[in-house]
């Protein structure tokens, strides 16, 4: 399930205030009766088959392929890659009383207007969303849609891009697993917009470990793989 590759297009940076947001309004605590998610990890949401990122609980299935992006030596963010669209998630600190995504929305649409791309806003499932065309190294102008959801003390950022940023049908399944996202904050204090640690699910660290300690190293064995941003 991941796959070490190097980033994709428009593969967004660690800190939110570059091109790469979108939203939903403030989520509720628990007990709040919403329907759907981004979940808080101490939300009652509803059980499903999820992989164990540490920060980011992400939903599995078979429409879709879940990749990892790191930087450096650190897991920085997911990757949900489904027919002709991807999905990039990451997930940030945010200040205890206010959101993110007001402010955010408003830097990067100057941002993408400052390298000569467009950008709308409209109102979406997760409430105000950006849809912005951005020019791509090749000359061309990439559709992109940025999504933002204010959590409590956290924000999940997810852009869509390839033919899920323009055609509604083919963004049902990302929109789906937008809504399936559990988001664990943890209680330690944290910078608003400093990213949230994800790691390897446990089955990957402990297959990882069994192969350190069970025989000698082969570089031309094939791991456990995870998208790599540069």
């Amino acid at each position: 399930m991941f796959r070490r590759r190097r980033g994709a297009a428009e593969a967004p940076s660690d800190k939110p205030s570059d091109p790469t947001p979108g939203q939903q309004g403030a989520a509720e605590p628990k007990g709040s009766g919403r329907e759907s998610g981004p979940w808080d990890s101490t939300d009652s949401y509803p059980e499903a088959d999820r992989v164990d990122l540490g920060g980011l609980h992400l939903p599995i299935g078979p429409d879709f392929e879940v990749q990892l992006q790191v930087a450096g030596e650190q897991i920085v963010g997911a990757l949900v890659l489904a027919q002709e669209s991807a999905l990039q998630l990451h997930a940030f600190a945010a200040p205890k009383k206010s959101g993110l995504w007001d402010d955010l929305r408003v830097e990067l649409s100057r941002d993408i207007e400052a390298a000569k791309g467009t950008v709308e806003e409209h109102e979406g499932p997760f409430g105000a969303e950006l849809h912005a065309n951005v020019p791509q190294e090749n000359g061309q102008q990439a559709p992109i849609r940025y999504i933002g959801v204010d959590g409590p003390r956290w924000f999940l950022r997810a852009v869509i891009t390839g033919r899920a940023a323009v055609d509604p049908g083919a963004a049902a399944v990302l929109e789906g697993v937008v809504r399936e996202v559990v988001v664990v904050r943890g209680d330690d204090p944290m910078a608003p917009r400093e990213g949230i640690q994800l790691q390897l699910p446990p089955e990957a660290r402990q297959a990882l470990e069994e192969q350190a300690d069970d025989k000698p190293y082969n570089p031309y064995d094939r791991g456990p793989e995870i998208t790599e941003t540069r």
